[in-house]
């Protein structure tokens, strides 16, 4: 048997293959975007047969000739987004909804306004919002007539990305990792399966949901079919549980940014379910031999995506790379801020009618000061969490992130001086694919512990200490708490 990792990173705008050695470093990696699919405002879709298919690309370019040096496969993925497909065919019966879409909000509405919301987030960690997969689950059984009749036929099966990726390696294994099912709104934090009751609430079919098993282990097998040999599948981790894991954040109370898509904050909270009152989220961050290792979350919805409508949609800038430069070339933004709001407002506020802001402009406001005000956004909505955070008991003492936006420099030690804390970025900063990698490398045997693992695969770091006044920071964030209000 080899001793290398094949990682499957199936991101929201584009899916890679990754080959990793034992001691962390990645032999190879391709990439393919993934198409956007935006048919309504608010909806965002993607087409399950493409992710596969580009999957599948992927992880034959990125493994060659070489798939017997291969020990096992790791799966990270966008979380919460809802695959539906037929058991007989394998083959998807409509679009995917991804994690973003907002088109459940008025269901759930209904459900907060019915007084659920209280017992839903002490079962399960979570808040009744559009972002978790059960309200889309049930939209597509209402309003898709192949949904609906193969759930009439027995034969629908739903899953998160992970779930969908494995039913098409293993040719029909249906299952599900603790930490995605847990983002689910259909797992109780403290339940080995999904929940009957929550299931009935949301109305979704218990028998159309995957078997919940371990974040690591042996937990599939990836037929010959695809690489020419057997290979099992030893990891399974929601990609912010997988950045927390590959950052090393393995102990109580350690906590990571990543800055993505979206950005999103996890602090280890060990074997205690989580619970908040400042509508953080409760969620698993790993789980072996049935036993799970807890977390506690804040979600911003847009943050690398933002950077990307400057680029797409309002072609302010070519590049992602272009706002470093353009944030260095001015000493501030010219009192403009943006609250990125583009897909409502994540923790802690939960408003999915918000709407984006772009304040404080002036004929002095060009792209550079748009650039930067996008960059200081991160920031702010950082600066929320933190305050949450703190306000349920787990301040932060210090901040590892990583993720794409985290290679720009600006970026981070702006970080750190409104947070006033120092940010460590380490060298490697694709930690949601090494998260992956530790998993797999522990579930195949490689490493006898996570812990273990990690220390041996994880690289150098960097640190960005703060050096802003009090007096700037505090107009800073007073400027964005006066945009924040009209979002």
């Amino acid at each position: 048997m080899g001793e290398k990792i094949l990682v499957l990173d199936a991101g929201t705008t584009s899916t890679r293959a990754m080959v990793f050695s034992r001691d962390g470093r990645m032999a190879s990696v391709a990439q393919a975007e993934l198409t956007q699919h935006y048919s309504k405002p608010g909806w965002v879709e993607h087409d399950a047969a493409e992710i596969w298919d580009k999957t599948l690309r992927c992880m034959r370019e990125a493994v060659g000739e070489g798939a017997g040096e291969i020990a096992a496969i790791g799966i990270t993925n966008q979380r919460e987004t809802v695959v539906a497909w037929d058991r007989t065919t394998g083959e998807p019966l409509s679009r995917a909804i991804v994690w973003q879409d907002r088109r459940t909000a008025d269901f759930c509405a209904q459900l907060k306004e019915a007084g659920h919301e209280a017992e839903v987030q002490k079962r399960t960690g979570l808040l009744l919002d559009p972002y978790f997969s059960g309200t889309k689950m049930r939209w597509m059984l209402d309003n898709d007539e192949a949904v609906r009749a193969a759930a009439d036929a027995g034969t629908l099966a739903f899953g998160t990305v992970e779930s969908w990726l494995v039913y098409k390696l293993s040719g029909g294994t249906h299952v599900s990792d603790a930490s995605n099912a847990s983002r689910t709104l259909l797992l109780a934090l403290d339940g080995e399966q999904f929940d009957e009751e929550l299931c009935a609430l949301l109305g979704v079919p218990k028998s159309a949901l995957p078997q919940v098993v371990d974040t690591h282990g042996e937990l599939a097998s990836c037929t010959a079919d695809w690489l020419g040999t057997a290979i099992p599948i030893c990891g399974l981790v929601g990609d912010q549980q997988s950045a927390t894991i590959g950052q090393g954040c393995l102990y109580f109370g350690e906590t990571k940014a990543t800055y993505g898509t979206g950005a999103f904050v996890l602090t280890n909270k060990g074997h205690d379910i989580p619970h908040s009152d400042n509508r953080l989220l409760g969620t698993v961050l790993h789980q072996s031999g049935g036993k799970r290792t807890y977390a506690i979350e804040g979600a911003c919805f847009v943050a690398g995506s933002l950077v990307q409508y400057l680029r797409d949609q309002l072609g302010l800038i070519g590049s992602a790379a272009e706002t470093e430069d353009l944030a260095r070339s001015i000493e501030d933004s010219g009192e403009v801020v943006i609250v990125p709001a583009l897909a409502g407002l994540g923790a802690p506020h939960w408003k999915p009618d918000a709407r984006g802001v772009i304040s404080g402009l002036s004929f002095a406001s060009g792209k550079a000061q748009i650039a930067r005000a996008a960059l200081e956004a991160m920031a702010h909505q950082t600066h929320d969490l933190a305050s949450a955070f703190a306000a349920d008991g787990a301040p932060w003492a210090s901040l590892k992130i990583d993720g794409g936006m985290s290679a720009n420099d600006w970026m981070a030690q702006d970080l750190a001086d409104i947070l006033d804390l120092k940010v460590e970025r380490p060298d490697f900063v694709e930690t949601t694919a090494l998260g992956a990698a530790i998993c797999a490398s522990v579930g195949v045997g490689i490493y006898p512990s996570l812990e273990d693992a990690a220390s041996a695969m994880r690289g150098a770091t960097r640190t960005f200490s703060p050096s802003m006044s009090e007096e700037v920071r505090k107009d800073r964030l007073a400027r964005y708490a006066r945009a924040l209000s009209v979002a």
